[in-house]
């Protein structure tokens, strides 16, 4: 998987490229991270890449002029890499649709990616809609640069792929994998300050564990996230789970 991340700051992509998880497959091969700064393509000597708006506003736009030329500076840079032709352009927007686990699983199996990180007032719409930029929100939220939702997406995307955790099965419980939110997780010691790990952990039965954390998972997602509820894969035994949970809640109900 081959990323590049189109950006005014590319020494934030730098440094967590350099470790961590994505560090790792970076290093291993598995995966590249390859910043380029919009700078570097400005069309004047004093290195501007953006202007102010037509029809007026406040704020500063960037110019098709350099984002044009990063963008085909991307797909060249990778026409002898043995990549297929086919790319996935994201734009990071808060006006886009939400990332999220299933986008990332999506994401995870992208040969190469083009991420233009917003900044400002955001880009002239031309770019957008000359290369088909998808539009792609971390949350209901504005931050002053699409750096840090770029790096969000790269960070879930890498870490689905095969071999970057060492272990496949460790992305298999996690929160949104299965459309629930994870079970609560203890380790050493045994007992710390009066508060024990549950003794279900503690049996050595596999089933009963198993049982426990599905019910744990159950029960935080009904309370924290009761909306994740409505499309995830509920089993019967789930409803019985939820009906003890909530008793106003008939099986029919979900």
């Amino acid at each position: 998987m081959k990323i590049d991340i189109i950006t005014f700051f590319p020494q934030i992509i730098e440094e967590y490229c350099k470790i961590g998880i994505v560090g790792r497959a970076i290093k291993s091969g598995i995966a590249s991270i390859n910043p380029v700064n919009i700078r570097d393509f400005s069309s004047d000597k004093y290195g501007h890449v953006d202007d102010t708006p037509y029809g007026g506003g406040p704020g500063m736009v960037l110019r098709c002029e350099s984002a044009f030329a990063a963008v085909r500076y991307c797909i060249n840079s990778h026409k002898h890499s043995g990549l297929s032709k086919k790319i996935k352009f994201i734009y990071t927007s808060p006006a886009g649709k939400t990332f999220n686990q299933e986008y990332a699983e999506d994401l995870s199996f992208e040969e190469h990616v083009i991420i233009l990180c917003g900044r400002y007032e955001g880009v002239d719409q031309r770019i957008i809609d000359f290369f088909q930029f998808e539009e792609v929100s971390i949350g209901d939220f504005v931050l002053t640069g699409g750096e840090i939702p770029a790096l969000a997406m790269c960070d879930a995307a890498i870490r689905l792929i095969p071999d970057v955790l060492g272990d496949d099965e460790s992305s298999v419980d996690e929160s949104f994998s299965c459309g629930l939110l994870e079970h609560p997780q203890f380790t050493k010691p045994k007992t710390f300050e009066d508060l024990s790990v549950p003794e279900v952990l503690l049996s050595g039965n596999h089933e009963e564990i198993r049982k426990w954390r599905r019910e744990q998972m159950i029960e935080r997602t009904f309370k924290r996230r009761p909306d994740l509820l409505e499309n995830a894969p509920i089993t019967e035994n789930d409803k019985l789970i939820l009906s003890k949970i909530n008793p106003k809640n008939s099986k029919e109900d979900m």
